[in-house]
C-alpha cells in the first residue's frame, strides 16, 4: 500500500463531505433542459399550480433541492446558486432542471438577454429613466 493513499482516504473520511456528484444527481450526467446557462435567472414559485389550477405537490426532494428553493426565494443566477451550494455547475443544472420541471422554480433569461431578443422596448426604458432623473 502507498502511505500517501492511506492519508488521502483518511482525509476524505475525516471531512465527511465528499459526496460524489452522481449520487446527488442519481446517476444523471446531463440536465433534462438545455436552456440553463450560467446567467439564467431562477426564482422559487410561491404557489405552484399545474395546468388545471391544482396545487403542485413536489416529488421527493433531496436536501440540495430544498436548499435551492430556499436560495431562489430571491432571484439568483445559475452560477450564484452553484457557488452558494458549493456544487459543480453541471450538477446544479441537473437539480435546477428537476425543480423547473416540477413547476417549483421558474427560469428566465436575464433582462439584458431579453432586451437583445426584442422582449423589452428600449424607448420605454429610456422614458422611465428620463422621468426618474427629472424627479
Amino acid at each position: 500500500m502507498n502511505p500517501g493513499w492511506e492519508d488521502d482516504e483518511a482525509g476524505e473520511d475525516a471531512a465527511g463531505n465528499m459526496v460524489r456528484p452522481y449520487t446527488i444527481t442519481r446517476g444523471r450526467t446531463a440536465p433534462a433542459r438545455d436552456d440553463l446557462t450560467l446567467i439564467t435567472v431562477l426564482t422559487t414559485v410561491e404557489d405552484p399550480r399545474d395546468e388545471h389550477g391544482a396545487p403542485v405537490r413536489p416529488g421527493r426532494l433531496q436536501p440540495e433541492h430544498r436548499r435551492i428553493l430556499q436560495r431562489c426565494r430571491q432571484p439568483a443566477a445559475v452560477a450564484e446558486v452553484a457557488a452558494d451550494l458549493d456544487l459543480a455547475v453541471s450538477v446544479t443544472k441537473i437539480l435546477l432542471a428537476d425543480l423547473v420541471g416540477q413547476g417549483l422554480l421558474t427560469a428566465r433569461a436575464p433582462i439584458t438577454v431579453a432586451w437583445a431578443a426584442g422582449g423589452i422596448d428600449p424607448t420605454l426604458l429610456a422614458a422611465v429613466r428620463d422621468g426618474l432623473r427629472r424627479l
